[in-house]
């Protein structure tokens, strides 16, 4: 086991069902992983029948020519809707935004037709040739209720007829944030890793105005220049962004950051 954090604590505000292999690296690293998720996924109720009514019938499996898969749990909250399966239609190519959605996909026995070349997010998606010549096509986006509508209202614009199909939905978590307060009043928190801006805003909301004075002033890790801007915008001043989402990276970046302190005396 590396030292490289020598005992740094960590703050990891991932969904609880998603952060167990970045904490383990942590720790791996010789860091203190805190877990206080964020955000609790849930599925929704009839998820068969919100996808058999996706705004309107011209938006059923069957009749789509891409099915866009917006995260990993959009994989696999869709797959629970369909009792652990997915038929892979002729006619229907499959998109994934990101790496680790289209390994998911993958793993189920789909053929993932498109993955952005460059980025992980819905603006690398539309950044593809693929996605330029979808005028007259039938698009259905699997993802969170109330999800980003940039990915939607793009392709409409090049003449696709786009719905959704929401297999889930994100809810505040309700669990006890004493050690959270406790590293905080005594300043033993070290890092602070979010990797969606619903998460960094629900952190401020869960430990409350008076301690996040206290929050902006540690270093915060990031993954993508969005997340970055809402972070300059909330007021945190020590912000590093990691090169990818994958856990790897995340840790990299937090290695960075201790490693910097440390030369510097902190």
């Amino acid at each position: 086991m590396s030292n490289a954090l020598n005992g740094a604590h960590v703050l990891v505000t991932r969904p609880i069902h998603q952060a167990e292999h970045l904490s383990s690296m942590i720790e791996q690293q010789g860091g203190v992983a805190v877990s206080f998720p964020t955000l609790q996924i849930v599925g929704l109720e009839n998820q068969a029948d919100n996808l058999a009514t996706a705004t309107n019938s011209l938006f059923q499996l069957s009749n789509c020519q891409w099915l866009i898969f917006t995260s990993v749990n959009a994989v696999n909250f869709a797959l629970k809707a369909n009792g652990g399966k997915i038929a892979q239609l002729k006619t229907t190519r499959i998109a994934a935004i990101g790496k680790a959605t289209a390994r998911e996909l993958e793993s189920a026995g789909l053929h993932v037709s498109l993955i952005p070349e460059n980025g992980y997010d819905s603006e690398s998606l539309l950044a593809m040739p693929q996605m330029q010549q979808v005028n007259g096509q039938t698009v259905l986006i699997v993802r969170g209720q109330g999800g980003r509508e940039e990915l939607a209202n793009v392709l409409r614009s090049k003449g696709a007829k786009v719905g959704y199909w929401e297999v889930y939905r994100r809810i505040l978590p309700d669990i006890d944030s004493a050690e959270v307060v406790s590293l905080l009043e005594y300043c033993k928190l070290d890092v602070i890793v979010v990797t969606s801006c619903e998460t960094l805003q629900n952190l401020l909301t869960m430990l409350g105005e008076s301690y996040n004075k206290i929050l902006i002033m540690i270093p915060l890790v990031v993954i993508s220049e969005r997340i970055r801007r809402l972070a300059v915008e909330i007021g945190f001043t020590h912000i590093a962004v990691a090169e990818s989402p994958s856990d790897p990276a995340i840790v990299n970046t937090i290695c960075a950051l201790i490693n910097e302190r440390g030369k510097n005396g902190e």
